[in-house]
């Protein structure tokens, strides 16, 4: 009933509710809506009105919020779930500028109501935004009326005015969605169809024609298939079947240029290619009915444009089609309304899709699916992708001024292939090189260099972008990285103590990764620390990434004692709650692909856990619940244990040789509780020393450091007495805690008495503390003009 422009204008008074937040949808917003239609504005020039001043009324009145009941965020979002039942629906409405339905007022309704009657009194077809103009008039006690009379407009000018223009038979007034009247001139119906496929489809060979579309490289067995299928007598529908981006629409874009360089047989040489707007189709549909109609104006003008010179119509995502525009399971959507024409053979259809939604919708509706050709594009090879590159890097050079070498192209898609696991060839390649282009057109014009010279993008330009979109290091060392990396060992030993080895191993494992000598394919490394409680077990890992300034995550493996902990780890199995939230490991290495894991406490475990890391260790892969593959390759792995720590302690029999003996029992009893292709896999087992008197002597003094930099910060100064050290070295040192009985002392004799003084006392407005030892105890002297002692 409705017309296609007026239900467009329709759609931008509900766009402009919903940017105004306005609970409901006025004459006053349709009005405004109105008058960006040139007939209508045609049509009140014509009449003696004032436009500008009416369109400045109603933007001042709609903008007015004491003049519309204005609704809050949440409001908004409640009413959103309510109207959108279908989330594709609800998404293409969103892109389009609709995010909820306001409700229509009492005033609209009724002029809506009469502009119908009036529509089909007089024999017509549709309403139009003229009728619809002059139906407002009947709200005689309306802003609408008000400014419209202000502004110079009667009732009897529009309808004198509409009579001798409107209603003429070659007025072109006939919309697109209305249906031409009978005797009325026949061009008006080609013209409908056209205008049909130019609001609802992209015309793909014009956009070939006008060179507005990328050159197809390679691809030339998969568009003879498609090209053969075509040609077929019946089930001539093509869908293409692949990983996203491996290439799918670009081969239909590819199909059309072909057939406008006569490059293909001459009985689809005439054919044209429609690209179907799904979500122009479905955004602004409204009532019962809207979505259907408009997919049968579209398939009308298919079947009308295939009858004169054969054409294709292209739908991208075709998984889509399936459950759009119904309201509920049983309905008609898009897909029920496309098989008749599919199977009477009056339209030609080109699908793509990936193998999840073929297999999660397509294939489940056999009567579809029957009535279209699969045929699979998988992703091109890297030589083939070089090729591709190479075919394109014309129109990237021309766009980011920049001139692309033989060389960068192959690197681009070899470290593409390498780095970006969770992407397909050539999309991934193709946004390598197009993003260094835009990368080195801004570097340069921050560096007002002359943008008529043209830059070489170099391999280190590569490596920067490829390291930026994975989020992992450059494969070229910087001059910053080679003296942290030179000096790992160094800088390491000066904050952990007493792990002398231990830390030499770490350092040359991230070296011979760093130098490109590693295995690339695993892990930068897997290493078992082992050793007693509080050696710096945990505290080597810590310092490494932040000595290294990379990302430090821990997962405390207490936590996974029970079987059923490691689906918390990959993600809860399909049809478990929690099956679309991810796992904790995966989730963590995701975000953070270049980052010192740290899996504490591993022995506490259980063994089902060890087993999900052997492939990490051996193929730095791990694959989630959701079949979402997460890369390793760029973790350095360590995992902790206190398994053996007893074993070592325990005694031996007779003189001489117990330090061995220990050993040995503590190595056995690593060998017990890892099963041997676990410990096969790890680069190393990091055995851990028990902390000397000297070890400790530096621990003291570190705890100590980090004292004094926290109180620096709060414009406090604190001195240690030499006594008081020895004193926390005497009364801290416990050879089977370690260090942490240390860290407990400190904490227990200074900070929490310096705490409450930072905050209360003395130094609340900053000053100096001397700690020292008198009669066996912790005393403090606070240093301002004079000094106080307290204890």
């Amino acid at each position: 009933m409705i017309s296609a422009q007026l239900e467009i204008l329709l759609n931008k008074a509900i766009r402009r509710a919903n940017e105004l937040k306005h609970e409901f949808l006025t004459l006053e917003n349709v009005l405004l809506a109105l008058l960006t239609d040139p007939k209508i504005t045609e049509l009140i020039r014509n009449c003696g009105g004032n436009l500008e001043s009416l369109e400045s009324d109603l933007k001042d009145f709609v903008s007015n919020s004491d003049n519309y009941s204005i609704l809050t965020d949440e409001e908004i979002e409640e009413l959103s779930k309510e109207q959108f039942d279908n989330e594709e629906m609800k998404k293409m409405a969103n892109q389009s500028g609709i995010y909820y339905q306001p409700e229509i007022s009492l005033s609209l309704q009724r002029v809506i109501q009469r502009a119908a009657l009036h529509v089909q009194s007089s024999g017509k077809n549709s309403i139009l935004p003229v009728h619809l103009l002059v139906a407002m008039f009947s709200a005689k006690n309306s802003h609408t009326v008000f400014f419209l009379q202000k502004n110079g407009l009667e009732r009897f000018k529009l309808v004198d005015k509409i009579a001798h223009t409107v209603d003429s038979p070659n007025s072109g007034s006939t919309y697109k969605g209305e249906k031409p009247a009978a005797g009325a001139d026949p061009l008006n119906g080609e013209a409908q169809e056209v205008r049909v496929l130019d609001e609802f489809t992209t015309n793909l060979n014009e956009l070939a024609r006008n060179n507005k579309l990328d050159p197809i490289i390679g691809r030339d067995e998969e568009l003879q298939r498609v090209i053969q299928v075509l040609c077929r007598r019946r089930k001539n529908n093509p869908i293409l079947v692949g990983d996203a981006g491996v290439g799918k629409t670009a081969i239909a874009e590819g199909l059309a240029q072909m057939i406008v360089q006569k490059k293909v047989p001459k009985i689809i040489e005439s054919l044209e290619i429609f690209s179907l707007d799904m979500a122009s189709l479905l955004a602004g549909t409204k009532f019962r009915g809207d979505f259907e109609e408009r997919l049968k104006s579209v398939l009308k003008a298919v079947e009308e444009k295939n009858e004169k010179h054969g054409c294709i119509l292209f739908i991208d995502e075709i998984h889509n089609i399936i459950g759009a525009g119904s309201t509920n399971a049983g309905s008609m959507d898009a897909s029920n309304l496309l098989k008749p024409a599919l199977s009477r053979g009056l339209i030609r259809c080109m699908g793509s899709t990936t193998y999840d939604e073929f297999r999660k919708f397509f294939e489940k509706d056999q009567a579809l699916t029957r009535r279209f050709q699969k045929i699979d594009i998988i992703e091109p090879s890297t030589s083939d992708t070089i090729k591709i590159l190479d075919g394109l890097k014309t129109k990237f050079e021309e766009h980011h001024n920049v001139t692309y070498s033989k060389e960068v192209l192959e690197n681009a898609v070899k470290l593409a292939n390498k780095h970006i696991t969770d992407r397909k060839l050539p999309d991934k390649a193709i946004d390598v090189i197009d993003e260094v282009g835009a990368y080195l057109r801004i570097k340069n014009a921050e560096n007002d260099q002359d943008e008529q010279d043209r830059v070489d993008v170099k391999l280190s330009d590569i490596e920067y972008i490829v390291a930026k979109i994975a989020r992992i290091p450059q494969k070229s060392i910087s001059v910053n990285e080679k003296d942290r990396l030179k000096n790992l060992a160094r800088d390491l030993k000066l904050l952990i103590f007493g792990q002398d080895e231990a830390v030499q191993k770490v350092s040359n494992a991230i070296i011979l990764s760093r130098s490109g000598l590693g295995n690339d394919q695993k892990p930068i490394s897997n290493f078992l620390f082992a050793g007693p409680t509080g050696v710096g077990k945990t505290e080597l890992a810590k310092q490494l990434a932040l000595t290294m300034g990379i990302n430090f995550e821990r997962i405390d493996m207490s936590e996974y004692m029970e079987k059923h902990a490691v689906s918390k780890l990959i993600g809860a199995p399909p049809g478990y709650v929690g099956f679309d939230e991810g796992g904790i490991l995966t989730d963590k290495i995701n975000k953070n692909p270049y980052s010192v894991l740290l899996l504490d406490e591993i022995e506490k475990a259980h063994p089902d856990v060890f087993n999900i890391l052997l492939q990490v260790m051996d193929h730095g892969k791990l694959t989630d619940s959701n079949g979402k593959t997460t890369d390793f390759r760029n973790v350095i792995l360590i995992m902790t244990s206190n398994a053996g720590a007893t074993e070592l302690e325990s005694g031996s029999i007779g003189l001489g040789g117990g330090k061995k003996l220990n050993t040995a029992k503590r190595d056995q009893a690593l060998k017990n509780y890892f099963s041997p292709e676990f410990r096969n896999r790890l680069d190393a087992i990091i055995n851990f020393n028990h902390l000397s008197e000297e070890n400790i002597k530096s621990i003291v003094e570190k705890f100590i450091i980090e004292l004094e930099s926290q109180l620096a910060e709060k414009s406090v100064y604190i001195e240690v007495s030499d006594d008081l050290v020895s004193w926390f070295i005497k009364n801290g040192y416990d050879p089977k805690m370690g260090a942490r009985p240390i860290g407990r002392l400190i904490d227990d004799q200074l900070r929490k008495p310096l705490a409450n003084e930072v905050l209360f006392g003395k130094l609340e407005n900053g000053g100096k503390v001397i700690a020292k030892l008198v009669d066996n105890k912790v005393k403090f002297e606070f240093v301002k003009e004079k000094v106080e002692e307290i204890s």
